[in-house]
């Protein structure tokens, strides 16, 4: 069986964006570590999921894109969660529109590589409550925000997560990879 794994840029203070999504702060903590790790886990995807907004961002921006993410992100299929979308443009994208358990478990029983979540926070706070993320990528940038978007939601109990690894990067920004115990 698939994983799913969850991959999000953090601030230090447990935000994934500003008060309004914003996520500029995340290119201000880049090296050639960082990228090469980034791109390392897109290519270790056997499909990218994601939910309506964040297809629409990323379907606009990496098709013309040069950067070292454009490679993987469009030739990796593509899994876009929505109950409004129509049509999937992006190359190999296909669109998930019934019940989110339902479709992420299917997908995990398909034979092939993890699938990779990205964000938004809504889409990642709805993996998180249900249960479904089995590994968390998160790469902590040196920056406080103060306010914005949670990626973990509100509980009832602890979500209790076990270190499999730390990386730390030239420009202050550090990988943590955990799993749910």
């Amino acid at each position: 069986m698939r994983k799913l794994v969850l991959k999000m840029h953090m601030s230090l203070d447990g935000f994934v964006g500003g008060p309004k999504g914003e996520v500029e702060w995340v290119f201000h903590a880049r090296d050639d570590k960082a990228t090469a790790w980034v791109v390392d886990g897109l290519w270790n995807a056997g499909a990218h999921l994601m939910g309506r907004r964040t297809y629409g961002d990323m379907a606009a921006h990496w098709p013309k894109s040069t950067a070292p993410y454009a490679a993987p992100m469009n030739q990796i299929p593509k899994v876009v969660f929505s109950k409004t979308l129509k049509q999937a443009t992006w190359t190999d994208s296909r669109i998930a529109s019934g019940d989110l358990v339902e479709e992420v478990t299917r997908l995990k029983q398909e034979p092939g590589k993890d699938l990779l979540a990205h964000g938004g926070a809504g889409f990642a706070q709805s993996l998180v409550k249900h249960g479904l993320v089995d590994e968390y990528q998160l790469l902590i940038h040196p920056v406080a925000l103060g306010s914005g978007l949670r990626l973990f939601p509100e509980r009832e109990q602890p979500l209790k997560l076990r270190l499999v690894s730390a990386t730390r990067f030239d420009s202050g920004a550090v990988a943590h990879v955990y799993r749910p115990e």
